[in-house]
Order: structure tokens, then C-alpha cells, then sequence
């Protein structure tokens, strides 16, 4: 019998085994479970941490198949005293611990690639006693993605956004009929107009994300489209990250690239829209709706835009356009993404900058606070739900979690912030 951890959940069990991995084996979400210990090594486990001052970080699971005093390969040893002033502590299975008592060379990035050229990845973690601790490890070869499944998942959303646009198109037509007012436009160009300008804005989104992992040595798959059959015609899109992010800075770049790439992309796709949309009277407006309206939420960047393209009167309300729609979802997407809370966009900068724990507690306490959102919309419940599950999973933080984040990134930090108070909508939709 030996007792396995999930590397997603935490979630623990004993199991008749010895072998280290066992793969998609955890009852709760999935994931693959390792094995943490097996009784015979629980004594000598203790004997170690109180020997050495070393426990092995929350959140940073590896395998103890055995406690070993061997030696670490040469070839990892050598490299790894290139650029650093190593005292080597314990093996742990394929795991080698180390202190680190003189830093050589700074750039983490550089270093992970140099180590990871003899088959092994690196982590820093802080010790108790404020010492640093190096842990070694074998890099693992990512499972290969299927660049079909991305297509296929591409052309769907594509047809569901058309349909989209076109349905929004005649719904739009609709109301300007209603209000007295013509409207000659193409509801097939509408459509085709509403498709690009919400594929370009999530597209540039995740773009922006696999362009910030190349840059930093992080394997990412192409973006999946998630298509949908609702009033958007898409949930959204994602990549996947397939190895450990390296920095903190690493961590702030891969999060912060695709919400600001996103949000540029929709501020002059909401200026067309803008300009395309119709100006009614509030009391035609409500004669319009009969009480079953669907009215999208506003944000402070919405309500700017607003007021220098079109200056809305009082007692006026605004008909919008299909593609100012388009524009719209690009901001909310923008807002939900920067939540700062378990793997979004939001939670990998927060937890560069919290740390691993801290931020699980921050993401909890994030999902409660939005379940208490409800009355001001419902899907606050959903999102509150799913955040939990998210931060249930774990967000493992990066590789060097020592190094500070730098000037650079706290400025852009600083824009994130900007962006998330400029595109925040409370309320995202509602019915009147």
C-alpha cells in the first residue's frame, strides 16, 4: 500500500500500488495521481525535514517513491554549478534537493534551458529559515495537442457566430421597424461582420497568449474555439498551457498579454458598432421591447465611448448594432478574464504576486463573494461555482518563486488594473 496525491485536486488515498504515476486515477477531477509516500518512508521522511529544515512546498508535488542519500547525476550537478553556488541536500526518488548559497546567474529562463538540454527542470522555493532551496527534476515531455480537434473547433465557432450576427442583425432591423425607422443594411453582411469582429477579438486574445509563451520558453497549444448555440454564438476561447510557467514576470506577461491585446482589438471594433447604431427616444424604445427586452450591461468604458461618438441625449436610449455588440463581448470577455482568481487570466498575475497559498485563499474567498452577487445577476452563481472548482484544481505557481517582479511588470500590472476598472460589468445582461 502506498498513499497518492492528485497533482491537480491535492485529494489523497491509499492504493494497493508502487507505481509512481497513475494516470487520469483521481476520483474527484481526473487528474493523474504520484505517489507521495508509502509507510515504510514516513519515519525516514520526518527524520529528513527536521534534519535538513526542508518541507516540501504546498502545491509543488513530485514523487517519493524512496528516500535515497545518492548522489545527483554528474551531468545535472555540472550544469547546474554553472550557474549557481550549490550545497546538495537529499534525493528524493528523481527529485535532487539542494540549497542555493550564491546566485551566478540571474536569468532563470536561461538557466531552465540550459538544465533542461540534460533532461531535468529546476524550482526555487524560500525555506522556513529563509534559505533557498533548489529542487531538480525530470522534465517531462508534453502530450502532443490535436491541431484538427483546434480547426474543426474554429469553423464551429465561426457557424454559430454567423448565425449569431444574423440573428442579431434581424432582431436589430426588427426594432428600427418598430421605432418608425428604416434599415437597409445587409443582414448577411451583418452577420459575416459580427462573425470576424468577435473571432478577431478572441482570436488576438489567445494569440497574445501563445506569442508570451514562446517568448518565455512555455508550451502552449494554438487557441480552441469554444463554439455555442446562444445570442453570442461562443463562450469564448482558450490554449492550454502544456509545462510549468518559468517567472513571476513569465507569469504576469502570459496573463496580461491577451486581456490587453483583446481590449485594443475592441475599442475601435466598438467605435464602428457605435457609429452604426440608432439613437431612439426612451419611449419608443420601451414600446419596442413590451417589457421582453434583452438590455446588455455598461461599463465606464462603454459609457465613454458613448458619450464622444454618439453624445446620447437624456430620455434617449441607444439601439446597438450588431457589431458595437461584437465590440461589447470583447470588453466583457476582457473584464471576465482578468478576474483575479484561480488559472484565469487575473489569477496568474495575482498569483505571481500573492504566491501560491495566499492566492488560494484569495480565490476562494472570490467565488463566495460572487455567489453573493446573484441579485444583481445570476451568472455571478455560475462563475462563482466554476471559480471554486478552478481553485479547487490548484494554480501552481511558478518555477522561480523566489526571484521579485520587475519594474516592468508592475507597470504593467498597473494597466491591467486600468483596463479591469475601465471594462467591469456588474451586471453583464439583464431583461426588462
Amino acid at each position: 500500500m502506498a498513499t497518492y496525491e492528485c497533482v491537480n485536486c491535492g485529494y489523497r488515498e491509499e492504493r494497493n500500488s508502487t507505481e509512481p504515476v497513475l494516470e487520469r486515477a483521481c476520483p474527484k477531477c481526473g487528474g493523474d495521481m504520484i505517489i507521495v509516500s508509502a509507510p515504510q518512508e514516513e519515519l525516514q521522511r520526518r527524520e529528513v525535514e527536521e534534519a535538513t529544515g526542508y518541507s516540501e512546498p504546498s502545491g509543488f508535488f513530485l514523487p517519493w517513491e524512496s528516500f535515497q542519500m545518492k548522489n545527483p547525476p554528474q551531468e545535472l550537478d555540472s550544469k547546474l554549478r554553472e550557474f549557481y553556488s550549490l550545497k546538495f541536500v537529499e534525493a528524493r526518488g528523481d527529485m535532487f534537493v539542494y540549497v542555493i548559497e550564491d546566485v551566478l546567474e540571474r536569468d532563470f529562463e536561461r538557466v531552465l534551458r540550459e538544465v533542461e538540454s540534460v533532461g531535468y527542470w529546476i524550482a526555487l522555493r524560500k525555506g522556513s529559515g529563509g534559505e533557498t532551496y533548489l529542487f531538480a527534476f525530470p522534465a517531462q515531455e508534453p502530450k502532443r495537442s490535436s491541431g484538427v480537434m483546434a480547426l474543426i473547433l474554429f469553423l464551429a465557432t465561426v457557424v454559430t457566430t454567423l448565425i449569431a450576427g444574423y440573428s442579431l442583425s434581424l432582431g436589430y432591423a426588427s426594432m428600427l421597424k418598430a421605432a418608425g425607422l428604416r434599415y437597409s443594411l445587409n443582414p448577411y453582411l451583418d452577420a459575416v461582420a459580427f462573425s470576424a469582429s468577435v473571432m478577431g477579438i478572441l482570436g488576438t486574445h489567445e494569440m497574445a497568449h501563445k506569442i508570451a509563451a514562446r517568448r518565455h520558453g512555455i508550451r502552449a497549444t494554438f487557441p480552441y474555439f469554444i463554439p455555442f448555440p446562444n445570442i453570442l454564438g461562443t463562450l469564448g476561447a482558450m490554449i492550454r498551457i502544456k509545462s510549468p510557467i518559468p517567472t513571476r514576470d513569465a507569469a504576469v506577461d502570459l496573463g496580461a498579454s491577451g486581456p490587453i491585446a483583446g481590449f485594443l482589438v475592441a475599442i475601435p471594433v466598438t467605435i464602428i458598432g457605435l457609429h452604426l447604431s440608432t439613437v431612439v427616444p426612451a419611449s419608443t424604445a420601451g414600446a419596442i421591447s413590451s417589457g421582453n427586452g434583452l438590455y446588455i450591461g455598461q461599463n465606464l468604458l462603454m459609457l465613454f465611448l458613448e458619450s464622444v461618438v454618439l453624445n446620447v441625449p437624456k430620455n434617449s436610449v441607444l439601439l446597438l448594432h450588431p457589431i458595437a455588440i461584437a465590440g461589447w463581448i470583447g470588453i466583457l470577455v476582457t473584464f471576465l478574464n482578468l478576474i483575479p482568481a484561480a488559472q484565469l487570466d487575473g489569477g496568474h498575475i495575482a498569483g505571481a504576486i500573492l504566491g501560491e497559498r495566499l492566492h488560494r485563499y484569495f480565490t476562494i474567498g472570490l467565488a463566495l463573494t460572487m455567489m453573493f452577487m446573484a441579485p444583481l445577476w445570476y451568472g455571478w452563481v455560475i462563475w462563482g461555482i466554476l471559480i471554486m472548482i478552478m481553485g479547487m484544481m490548484g494554480n501552481p505557481g511558478p518555477l522561480d518563486g523566489v526571484s521579485p517582479i520587475s519594474r516592468k511588470r508592475k507597470l504593467i500590472i498597473l494597466a491591467v488594473v486600468i483596463i479591469f476598472i475601465l471594462s467591469a460589468t456588474p451586471v453583464p445582461l439583464r431583461y426588462g
